[in-house]
């Protein structure tokens, strides 16, 4: 017999007792998409335990992520200048997430973009990988990591790298089964992992983001000002049309090279509230988006808000937008396919209101049912799982 709690079930059962649950996530330091992913699978096992590598949320978002849970958290949370500087210990990433002792566990699921899905598991359990993207930084991106560091450090970076790549490939069958937030990451885990995954894409809050009709005379784009999300390409373009209005949200390493380019008719907010993101999505005429996102879950809030989205065709917004429909796509990563983009966008027309039904299709609800229905698939064919390290 299964409990309901509403229309989901609140856990699943073993035999005559509940599962034990552990979520294990790489890190917890602050809200981005990866951790919506996160609460909405805590939300749909709340007894679960969460295992990360560090935990340094602050008090709101850890109530807004983990409803105030405390997590469990490797030795690196211990180290030296962790809270700012746990990227350092990338070294020892794979020996904290093997440190984990997860035996009591029935079900394992992990949401991993780096070292998550290489926990330590047993025979007798279940290990669902809720995989974000193979590790970045140590395959598609690997030369980008690399090639501007100086001599010394590039010798350091390719010997870490390369060793995480084949610690990588070694842990994989510690997972019995492969969830890919999209077709582009599907592809990624086959070409790299050489497994099947099952596609879900990660939920979307349309009950915070909604439809605004009435949009104002500006463009806008929000990001962590990090080189991979192509921010600063967006102002590039802007500042070659003066005419035209941006507001760009976010902060990061990229902020004062950005704003010390930034030409009189773009707005820098930097970090803003979550009230401030939605009221701002809802009341732009377009938002503009250049990173090659797994999936994006920023742009698809925009569409929530009924706000049409000018992307890259390629990754997770070559999946979500339709071109003509609910925005523009560029084919490239350039000043000047971003500015050709707009000008097509602005002879063009689109509903904000159908717009807006498009991304109830990625719903929170949504996202939470699929992944409930393919826990339990899971668990009718895990009675011999995969042998494991």
């Amino acid at each position: 017999m299964v409990k309901h709690s509403s229309t989901l079930y609140k856990n699943i059962i073993k035999g005559d007792r509940f599962l034990k649950i552990a979520l294990v996530h790489d890190w917890l330091v602050t809200d981005a998409g990866a951790e919506k992913v996160l609460k909405a699978i805590l939300d749909l096992y709340p007894e679960a335990d969460v295992f990360s590598l560090v935990d340094f949320l602050n008090d709101t978002d850890r109530k807004k992520i983990l409803n105030g849970k405390h997590t469990k958290s490797s030795f690196i949370q211990k180290l030296p200048f962790a809270r700012t500087q746990f990227r350092v210990y990338l070294p020892f990433f794979s020996k904290a997430i093997e440190s984990f002792d997860l035996r009591d566990y029935d079900l394992i699921i992990s949401s991993s973009w780096a070292v998550a899905k290489g926990v330590k598991t047993h025979n007798g359990q279940c290990h669902i990988s809720y995989c974000h993207t193979p590790v970045r930084y140590a395959w598609d991106l690997y030369d980008e990591y690399v090639t501007s560091l100086s001599f010394f450090k590039k010798l350091v970076v390719q010997w870490t790298l390369n060793r995480l790549r084949k610690w990588d490939i070694i842990s994989l069958n510690r997972v019995n089964y492969f969830v890919a937030n999209s077709k582009f990451v599907q592809e990624r885990i086959e070409r790299i992992y050489d497994r099947k995954s099952k596609v879900i894409y990660p939920p979307v809050d349309v009950n915070k983001f909604t439809l605004y009709e009435k949009k104002n005379n500006f463009y806008m784009t929000a990001s962590r000002l990090v080189p991979y999300k192509k921010t600063k390409l967006i102002v590039e373009a802007f500042n070659a049309m003066p005419e035209k209005q941006l507001i760009v949200i976010g902060y990061g390493e990229e902020y004062e090279d950005i704003k010390s380019i930034a030409k009189s008719n773009i707005t820098l907010m930097g970090y803003q509230s979550e009230d401030v993101l939605i009221r701002t999505m809802q009341k732009a005429k377009a938002f503009v988006y250049a990173a090659v996102e797994d999936f994006g879950i920023a742009p698809m809030e925009a569409m929530a808000c009924g706000t049409p989205v000018i992307a890259l065709d390629r990754g997770g917004t070559g999946e979500t937008i339709v071109q003509g429909f609910n925005g523009i796509h560029f084919k490239d990563q350039s000043v000047e396919a971003i500015i050709e983009s707009i000008l097509q966008f602005e002879k063009q027309t689109f509903s904000a209101y159908e717009i807006s039904n498009y991304a109830k299709l990625f719903s929170k609800e949504r996202f939470q049912e699929e992944i409930r229905s393919y826990v339990r698939e899971c668990q009718v064919h895990s009675i011999i799982p995969y042998e494991k390290n």
